[in-house]
């Protein structure tokens, strides 16, 4: 068996009313979530309300929520704080012991990768700082996709219409959510792991640009029913989830203190739900799937 885990920053679950651009938005299931209402998602998926404060006062950030959830630490726990933007030193000696790369590679469960496209740029004029997920697969060995990789259908860039690449000057092809959830599929189907991060989200939140938000999450819940209906449920898992809210109350420019959706679709989708309380639970379950009872690949 496989898993694919579809990150999305900044999506929280909000309350209706005009400041939700998930409020009335046709054709964005799976992700219309409210609060206090019984969720409907595309092929039976289980929606569990997660944690995302984790114990911690103040607003959840995104480098201690994604450094907890590709680690399985409680990084706002231990270190005392949410931090936001990229892992500093703390939390970049926490993913180099604890990655769900080096996890999943110390215990045998190959392929393993990260969908998402770099460009050459990145390595040329490497960033000073760099995202849990860069550190996570660098602590693994994991190699990157590049540009040459989504020209040939091998990789999905975090803008996964290419826009922004074209943008950059790169020569590639637009795609449509479709063709970004075809190769995203594909990619799936070839790994026992594959993590696919969009973090559009939080930009369009903080901006808190309506417009912006409700074709963001058109576009994205479309990759995401694409996905769905071209991976093999019987023997992948899909997981989707977020580091904090935010997108889904535009009223303020601030992540929410909302609880974030992880939705799990697929094979064992009811034993991974059960597991899953807080962002700390979600790479434990994912180790844990993919090697109980030496789970096949096939």
């Amino acid at each position: 068996m496989s898993v694919l885990l579809f990150f999305i920053d900044g999506l929280g679950i909000g309350a209706r009313g005009p400041q939700n651009p998930l409020d009335g938005l046709d054709d964005a299931e799976p992700l219309t979530i409210f609060r206090d209402e019984i969720p409907k998602t595309p092929h039976d998926g289980i929606v569990v309300p997660t944690d995302a404060s984790l114990g911690v006062e103040g607003r959840p950030q995104s480098a201690s929520g994604q450094t907890t959830i590709l680690t399985g630490v409680n990084v706002p726990a231990q270190l005392g704080y949410h931090k936001q933007g990229f892992p500093n030193r703390e939390m970049l000696e926490i993913i180099r012991e604890h990655s769900i790369f080096l996890q999943l590679t110390r215990a045998g469960v190959t392929p393993i990768t990260f969908a998402n496209t770099y460009t050459d740029r990145f390595f040329d004029e490497r960033p000073r700082w760099v995202s849990a997920t860069t550190a996570a697969m660098e602590a693994a060995g994991v190699p990157f996709r590049k540009v040459a990789d989504n020209k040939a259908g091998r990789a999905v860039f975090h803008d996964f219409t290419n826009r922004a690449l074209i943008e950059r000057g790169e020569d590639v092809a637009p795609r449509t959510p479709d063709e970004a959830a075809t190769v995203l599929a594909r990619i799936a189907g070839e790994n026992r792991f594959t993590l696919y991060e969009y973090f559009i989200t939080d930009k369009v939140g903080h901006a808190q640009d309506m417009e912006a938000a409700k074709a963001v999450l058109k576009n994205l819940a479309g990759v995401i029913r694409g996905v769905l209906t071209l991976v093999d449920l019987n023997r992948t898992s899909v997981i989707l989830t977020s580091d904090h809210g935010n997108i889904e109350d535009l009223s303020s420019r601030n992540h929410t203190l909302n609880q974030v959706p992880t939705i799990v679709w697929g094979v064992n989708k009811e034993r991974i739900a059960d597991r899953i309380k807080t962002l700390a639970d979600i790479t434990p379950s994912i180790v844990q799937t993919l090697t109980e009872k030496a789970a096949p690949f096939q």
